[in-house]
Order: structure tokens, then C-alpha cells, then sequence
């Protein structure tokens, strides 16, 4: 990709809107419907990631295509030359990436997958789970988190205005207070 193409995704301030040029210049190898990608920066190798349907990617999230220990190791005495290792990742259809997570290379991710925020993710994530930590692990079903979603659904509220604001600070603080 292009330097250029990378400062320009960089530079634009609205996710969706950098999601659309993300996708309009084929960034990466596969891209479904319903993607959405909130990171400013682009791996360096984006050809190797592929996104199913219905994925969103939150800030801050890093996909790692490759490592750069052969600089090191090329570097001792070994007598050998070790090659630059890298690989794909595949992402799934109805993938929840949250902030500031690390994909790294050779991860298949399935399908109906929500990752927390700030996991890494070392190995192939199961279809149908929730994964989180350092490494990540597998902590939920995505089904039980569907179920539970849906039970506070009606309690949920997009803070469009100031009396919105408010009401989610005063639910915040009672229930904080009531702890």
C-alpha cells in the first residue's frame, strides 16, 4: 500500500468514513458486508487479513502480520540466514474486536466471536465465543451474551441530549452508590 494511502486514512477524523476508503481501495485481501474499522493505523501488510460480514474493529486495535526477530537473530553468529516471518489472519462473519486488542499472525478468528478490549490474541479464537486477556482465553458464550443483551436492552440509551447525558450519570452514581 501506498505511504500516501496510509497518511490519508490517518488523517481522516470519521471512522466511517475511512472505513469506506478503506474498502473503495481494496486495502486489505477480503472485506464483507458490514464492516466496520475504527483504527487510524493500517498494518503493514494488510493483504494478509481478511474480514467476513458484520465485523467491527474498535480503536486502538493492532493486527500484527509478521515478526521481526530475524533482524536480530541475522545479526549474532549463528552461520544462518533466518527468513522474515509472516502470515494471514482471518476474521470471521459477526466479530466484535474491542479497543486496543493485538491480532497476531496465523490467528483464524470464527464466526460469532466478540473479543475484549485489550486481549491478545495468540491463537485460533473457537466459533460462537467470547475470548479475553493476555493471552487471550475463551470467558463466555457469544449465545449467553445475546440472551443477556437483550434482557437490558430496554434500559439502554444513545445520549443525544443533555436530559440523556444526565440520566445515564445519575444511573451511573446509584449505581455506584449502592454497592
Amino acid at each position: 500500500m501506498k505511504y500516501l494511502t496510509k497518511i490519508k486514512l490517518y488523517l481522516i477524523p470519521n471512522a466511517d468514513k475511512r472505513t469506506k476508503l478503506l474498502v473503495k481501495k481494496n486495502i486489505f485481501k477480503k472485506v464483507g458486508k458490514n464492516f466496520f474499522f475504527q483504527p487510524r493505523l493500517i498494518p503493514d501488510e494488510p493483504k494478509l487479513i481478511s474480514f467476513g460480514n458484520n465485523v467491527v474493529v474498535a480503536s486502538g486495535v493492532t493486527f500484527i502480520t509478521h515478526d521481526v526477530i530475524d533482524k536480530v537473530l541475522n545479526k549474532m553468529d549463528y552461520n544462518f540466514n533466518f527468513n522474515y516471518n509472516c502470515a494471514p489472519i482471518e476474521v470471521g462473519n459477526n466479530v466484535f474486536i474491542g479497543c486496543n486488542s493485538v491480532i497476531l499472525p496465523n490467528v483464524k478468528i470464527g464466526n460469532n466471536v466478540i473479543i475484549a478490549a485489550g486481549s491478545v490474541v495468540t491463537k485460533d479464537v473457537p466459533c460462537n465465543t467470547i475470548v479475553g486477556g493476555n493471552p487471550a482465553k475463551v470467558i463466555g458464550s457469544f449465545d449467553d451474551y445475546v440472551n443477556q443483551r437483550k434482557k437490558i436492552n430496554d434500559k439502554l440509551v444513545y445520549p443525544n441530549n443533555n436530559n440523556e447525558l444526565d440520566y445515564l450519570w445519575r444511573k451511573f452514581y446509584d449505581e455506584k452508590n449502592n454497592k
